[in-house]
């Protein structure tokens, strides 16, 4: 069984920058984050976070009708009764809480077949829809038919044109993909009084098929957002259980990793490491456009600064002004600005520098040697309780 101690972690000597995080931090709160005791595992693997594929989703075919008559006693031509087929499945995406990534979507969904129908009038059953889980704030989209001739080796799927079609932001909503085929009528439902003795059926129609595009935007609740080489995965690796890759170049993160806080009230926050940007990832410099689109729905971004630098203000403004261009509305979302690399020479100093051009609030901090992380987790508990107050507020107003 897990054991989860209280997250003691030794504070810096530093105050904080921040009038607002010393009215929290002195607030008498029973919340506090949990840090499981148990080791990680000494395995090099990291499991891959897919947050985009291509799928091609073919409904079910309908059941062809069957072409029979009736056989009785004494009457050998007592009329059709050939039963209709049964309906093919659809293909359905439904948004669940219980998947984190699309790594479980199969590349090519195909629906179940209708049955066929059957003498003495006897139809066939309708084939089951054949559901598809996928993370809750998946985007579905449509390709074109020039784009489905691309290969998703050499085109990537952030540049193939689409239509949303779907939105999937909510636990249970759905979106079908595919729908299956009608089934074909028997001989039965030809029968007329002119035509007594029909010996046409039809086919089972052939299922919807189509070629989409799965997109995951929210990811987590909570983002990194910072230059490569500023310390993003070692704050990730320090406050939760992931394994994330650390070194000493820039562009170890190639794609997202996620990691779970824990709190003392059973609450769970998931935060996840972006990779790196680069000034003008908004013109696919780097790795960053394609990875932007899951700050979209964060409640709050983290902006991860080297205060090692000796201008770390220019650092942060690069990366709003990378955010305002990317989408115009991320700059105005709760924004804490996380000076990293206290604990190196000359960064005491260059961060009192950056507090007379900075107007982000800024809580220093080292994740290599551990110091004011408990501050930061607490900072980004009170974000997330006030997110949700305001969403609750927001539904009562809109039910009255």
């Amino acid at each position: 069984m897990k054991r989860c101690t209280l997250l003691i972690i030794r504070r810096a000597s530093d105050a904080i920058y921040s009038s607002s995080f010393v009215t929290s931090a002195n607030s008498a709160s029973n919340v506090y984050a949990l840090r499981c005791t148990k080791p990680k595992s000494l395995r090099k693997t990291v499991k891959q976070f897919v947050d985009s594929k291509r799928v091609r989703a073919i409904g079910g075919k309908g059941g062809d009708g069957a072409i029979s008559f009736m056989r009785l006693w004494a009457n050998d031509h007592a009329g059709p009764d050939g039963g209709d087929g049964g309906n093919g499945g659809h293909v359905i995406f439904l948004a669940s809480s219980s998947v984190n990534d699309l790594s479980k979507v199969p590349s090519v969904i195909t629906g179940k077949d209708g049955e066929r129908g059957n003498p003495k009038n006897r139809y066939g059953s309708n084939a089951d829809h054949t559901i598809v889980e996928v993370p809750i704030g998946t985007v579905v989209k449509r390709l074109d038919p020039e784009d489905t001739k691309k290969s998703p080796t050499t085109d990537p799927l952030w540049f193939m044109k689409g239509k949303v079609v779907g939105d999937l932001a909510a636990e249970g909503t759905i979106y079908i993909g595919a729908r299956g085929g009608a089934g074909g009528h028997g001989n039965a439902f030809f029968a007329t009084d002119t035509l007594q003795s029909p010996q046409v059926a039809e086919f089972g129609a052939e299922g919807e098929d189509g070629t989409f595009i799965l997109e995951l935007k929210s990811m987590s609740q909570f983002g990194l957002i910072g230059y490569p080489n500023a310390g993003k995965s070692t704050f990730l690796s320090a406050v939760t259980r992931a394994k994330a890759k650390i070194a000493p170049y820039p562009f170890t993160t190639l794609k997202p990793q996620l990691g779970m806080v824990r709190y003392s009230d059973h609450e769970q926050l998931s935060v996840a490491d972006l990779p790196g940007l680069l000034p003008g990832a908004h013109k696919n410099r780097g790795l960053g456009l394609s990875f932007l689109r899951h700050a979209e729905r964060c409640i709050a971004l983290l902006l991860i600064v080297d205060a090692s630098f000796k201008c770390p203000w220019e650092q942060c403004e690069e990366l709003l002004s990378e955010l305002g261009h990317f989408d115009p509305n991320l700059p105005s979302r709760a924004l804490l600005v996380l000076a990293n690399k206290m604990d190196l020479p000359d960064a005491k100093e260059n961060l009192e520098n950056a507090m007379k051009h900075m107007k982000l609030p800024v809580i220093p901090m080292s994740a290599k040697m551990g110091d004011n992380l408990s501050t930061v987790l607490s900072e980004i508990r009170r974000i997330y309780d006030e997110s949700m107050a305001d969403s609750d507020t927001q539904d009562g107003d809109d039910e009255s």
